[in-house]
Formats: structure tokens, sequence, C-alpha cells
């Protein structure tokens, strides 16, 4: 569906986006993901054919963006983390001229805006002043406008800024809903949005692609340092050769009547293998007379890994105008 082979931008000394290699197939949902300045903005105004690489190719249904501009963008409905709008038009006038810009057929045009509208959750505001509404609202609108001619693959940039709760749901399940039809490539800050929508994952950092996967696999790839344990302990000596064995306690609940201690705890950071303490620490615990009714190792949260890969400090960007700063931070 999409495909990026060896792509960079830059700007002067400053590499904005190194040497990115990925694909994503028909039918996928996948999120894009990386700290403030990673070049995730970058990268999806190259993908859409908005900004142009300083080196590499971006093929969408096989049509080269920079060699055949009007055939990738026909395939591609982008939907930018800030939608310029025109705020004197109303929604449905917006969205009719939107559509005919994107070449969506005459007879065919109010269905197009009508769906998108439905879709997007924005057709009781049809007859509303675009600078009348909530950001919320406008959002949709974007939404809406990358919807209209109905393209096979859609980009989105934090389609959820600005969202109440009750919206952010609305759209989760629309994005799970035009996944039947849609590939989704979709930038998000919210990483809960990711597990609940997404199927893989790329993670970017400092420009380059530090990770990628499907997301059952990202989580498998961390060890989680957090472990619930089920004890009975009547001597009342887990807990102390638990810590012993660098096992910070995060909650306890004791039982008195039965003897039974359970324990959330999570290994400390000196500890490097977390399977292997673990180990030790139930043998240790048997060999005191311990009895370990339950070890359960807590699965790793997307958080934990998105951390993991992109803990190291990002490279300063240089002094350069303001406008320029500002899309490098995206």
């Amino acid at each position: 569906m999409i495909e990026a082979l060896n792509l960079s931008k830059e700007y002067g000394a400053f590499s904005a986006v190194r040497d990115l290699s990925f694909s994503v197939s028909a039918g996928q949902v996948v999120g894009f993901l990386g700290p403030n300045g990673a070049g995730k903005t970058t990268t999806l105004r190259m993908l859409a054919g908005f900004l142009g690489p300083s080196r590499g190719t971006v093929r969408v249904l096989g049509h080269d963006v920079s060699e055949e501009p009007m055939r990738a963008r026909r395939a591609i409905g982008y939907m930018p983390e800030a939608a310029p709008l025109y705020p004197e038009m109303r929604v449905a006038e917006y969205l009719a001229f939107r559509a005919a810009l994107k070449l969506v057929p005459r007879r065919e045009r109010k269905l197009a805006v009508q769906r998108a509208m439905d879709l997007s959750r924005v057709a009781d505001m049809r007859n509303t002043v675009i600078g009348h509404l909530s950001k919320g609202y406008r959002q949709r609108v974007g939404l809406a406008d990358a919807l209209v001619s109905n393209p096979p693959l859609l980009i989105l940039d934090e389609p959820t800024a600005g969202l109440d709760p009750n919206q952010i749901r609305e759209v989760r399940e629309l994005i799970h809903s035009l996944a039947r039809e849609h590939t989704v490539l979709l930038s998000t800050h919210i990483l809960s949005e990711v597990e609940a929508i997404c199927e893989r994952a790329l993670v970017l950092h400092q420009g380059q692609l530090v990770a990628e996967g499907p997301i059952g696999e990202l989580l498998r790839s961390r060890q989680s340092r957090r472990v619930y344990w089920e004890l009975r302990d009547a001597p009342g000596v887990a807990k102390s050769l638990l810590e012993s064995l660098g096992a910070k306690t995060l909650s306890q609940v004791e039982a008195s009547h039965s003897q039974i201690l359970t324990l959330e705890t999570e290994w400390t950071p000196d500890v490097s293998d977390v399977e292997l303490q673990l180990e030790k620490a139930v043998t240790q615990l048997v060999e005191h007379q311990v009895g370990v009714r339950r070890v359960e190792t807590a699965r790793a949260k997307l958080e934990e890994v998105f951390s993991a890969l992109t803990e190291a400090q990002p490279t300063p960007l240089p002094d350069r105008p303001a406008a320029q700063r500002e899309e490098l931070r995206s």
C-alpha cells in the first residue's frame, strides 16, 4: 500500500529524518510513534506528498510520490495535526469544495460529503460556520476532509487532539470501522490509543526507525519488572527476602487468618536479568519454607517499551528561523 525507501530530510546540517525505510500493507492500522522532535510529522508530510525528501522514495499503490504526485495523492487522505480549514465557510460547503479539489465526480459529491460527515459525526453541524466550531468539532471536520474522497490510505496526525473522552472513543470506533476498507497510518502521543486501535507500530527516535512490528511482539520484547506474588508466609520472611534480592514492594495485602501474603513488587534497575532473578527468588523462598502459591510477571506496557526505545536525549535543534524550528519539532 505505502512504502518508504531510504527516506531522509535535511535542513542544512540538521537531519530531521535519517535513512528511513518501512512498508505498510493494505488493510492494516499502524501506529506511528516517537517523542517530540523525532521526525514524525516531517515523515508524514513526505509520505503525503506535502514535503519533498532530501533523498529517498515514497510509493503509494506503486506510484512514486515525486514522479507521479497526482496519482499518488488520489490514494491518500491526509489529516494534519492542525487542519488548515477555511473559518468563513460552512461545514458542508467546505467539504463540497474539498471534494471538488480532490476530483470527486460531480454526480458523486453530495453523497461523498454526506458519508464523510456521517462518519466523522459532524452532520448535525453541516450548516455551521467553521469559525464558530469548537476545537473538537474542527478536528472532526479535518477528519471528514481526509475521508471525503474515500481514499484507500488514510494518514492521520493526532486525530484525537482536542477531543473530549466521549469523542475520543467515537474516533477510535471510527478508525476500527475504517480499517475494513482503508489502510490507516496513525500518529499519536496517546499510547493506550495505539494499543486499543493498532495492530502494528513504528517507533521513531531522532529521525531514525528504532523498532517496528506487531504490538504484541513489541510488548514481548521488553521484560516487565513488575511481579505479583501470592505466598503462604507464616514466619513473615518473604518480603524482606525479596527486598534483599532487589524487589521493591509496590503494594502489600496480608490476610493474617490464612497466613497468605499478596505482594506486588518491581525489580530495581540494578537487576539486569529479571527472569534469572525471579528464578533465584522462588528457590530461596522455598528454601525458607515459604509456600509459593502464585507468581505472575506483569505484561509489559507499551509505555515501558516506548520509554526504553527513546530514553536517549534527543539531539538539540540548531538555531534556525522560528517557522522552520517549529516544523522540525513536529
